[in-house]
């Protein structure tokens, strides 16, 4: 019976071990998701500590018409980056995001609400804060 005793909390240390892993997987934000209103896919990937953000698709012309850079006005936002959130920060990552719609970029944080869902805020002034719920496309 002694080597059952010893078995049982290794099996359970092993089993928890693996659980562990499945949730920090879900948790991974890497992937492509749908924005909020359905007209753009971001792709996510790892960048420095947190993730960075790239349009890999849109809808209409897609151009970066608001851009404060006026030779930029005329480029696709297609491979854009607009999402910079490269450091951990209690639940999430913060950085900054930009947006095309209007041409700025803000203080922005991405928080893992789901395994198919994150919420993006983008920030003036740290009080007066947007928020989009994305959802997974893959």
């Amino acid at each position: 019976m002694r080597p059952a005793t010893v078995f049982a909390p290794a099996l359970v240390a092993l089993c928890l071990a693996g659980g562990g892993a499945q949730a920090q997987k879900a948790a991974d934000p890497a992937g492509i998701w749908l924005t909020e209103t359905g007209d753009s896919k971001v792709r996510l990937s790892r960048c420095g500590a947190g993730y960075c953000g790239t349009i890999v698709s849109t809808t209409g012309k897609g151009l970066d018409a608001n851009n404060p850079d006026p030779a930029l006005r005329t480029r696709s936002v297609v491979g854009v980056q607009i999402v910079n959130a490269t450091s951990a920060s209690g639940d999430g990552y913060s950085g900054t995001l930009y947006n095309p719609k209007d041409g700025k970029t803000y203080s922005g944080s991405l928080k893992i609400t789901g395994p198919n869902a994150i919420e993006v805020s983008g920030c003036v002034m740290s009080v007066f804060c947007k928020r989009q719920t994305w959802k997974r496309v893959s």
